[in-house]
């Protein structure tokens, strides 16, 4: 479990053991808006000698105010986008291996959102992605998770060419009251919460889909995808550029090699 806050995480790992005993799980810190942290982290997993079959890159902020994180990038994108794609880049070779060595197939699942529809008119903001002028928090959220599935398809696309016996899908988990809502407006907040107990999902229901893009026999080999309720749907026309997923990665590659 790679983590943000220890505390939270070693209590969520009580938590799990004391419910399923067999179950072995590390704690690992992980601030996904700082590329010194990922570097770290992916530094100490490599060293670790463990396998690693399935990365799901799941960790989010939503309709933040606007902000830089520590390496000078707006946040939401810092956050939801760069820091996974970083680690993903950082992982991929211990992927690689562990397929080989296994000759069971890695996957890796991105958690978008249907939110990726709902972004800026030209979908990534390239030549403003860290500024305040026309920053909208939602759309700003929106163009995060639309760049969750333009890289698993770009990175889908380029491991096809390798012939690595890795996946790369993405998915939507549905509307789950977390606290990724915590930014906002706290009456907005309640009204939601009182109309989104007839629309919502548990966590547990939330996970699902996730859950079996990750594990399930059926989806084996099927790669650059987008699913919801446990089965493959069609993004935006955003999403399927393929032409803007290339850019993404170019563009994401000279962020973290900068």
């Amino acid at each position: 479990m790679a983590v943000r806050n220890v505390s939270s995480g070693n209590t969520i790992k009580e938590a799990i053991v004391k419910e399923t005993p067999s179950a072995k799980i590390d704690v690992m810190e992980l601030d996904l808006s700082s590329m010194a942290s990922v570097r770290k982290f992916a530094s100490e997993f490599n060293s670790s000698n463990l396998p690693l079959n399935i990365l799901i890159n799941n960790a989010g902020i939503m309709a933040a105010p606007f902000a830089l994180s520590q390496d000078g990038l707006e946040l939401q994108f810092a956050t939801n986008h760069i820091g996974h794609f970083l680690l993903t880049n950082l992982l991929l070779e211990k992927m690689k291996s562990t397929s080989r060595t296994s000759d069971i197939e890695g996957r890796i699942v991105n958690v978008a959102s249907d939110a990726h529809k709902i972004t800026y008119s030209e979908g990534i903001r390239f030549d403003n992605i860290n500024s305040p002028t026309g920053y909208k928090s939602y759309l700003a959220y929106g163009q995060t998770k639309l760049a969750n599935i333009l890289h698993a398809n770009e990175l889908s696309r380029r491991l096809k060419e390798e012939e690595a016996n890795l996946t790369a899908n993405s998915i939507h988990p549905g509307v789950i009251m977390t606290n990724i809502f915590r930014y906002q407006n706290p009456f907005l907040s309640a009204a939601f919460g009182a109309i989104a107990k007839f629309g919502t999902k548990t966590i547990e229901q939330g996970a699902a889909t996730t859950c079996y893009v990750a594990l399930s026999p059926q989806v084996k080999g099927i790669t650059g995808k987008y699913f919801k309720d446990n089965n493959v749907c069609t993004p935006s026309s955003k999403a399927l550029d393929q032409e803007m997923a290339e850019k993404l990665w170019n563009f994401s590659m000279n962020i973290i090699s900068a």
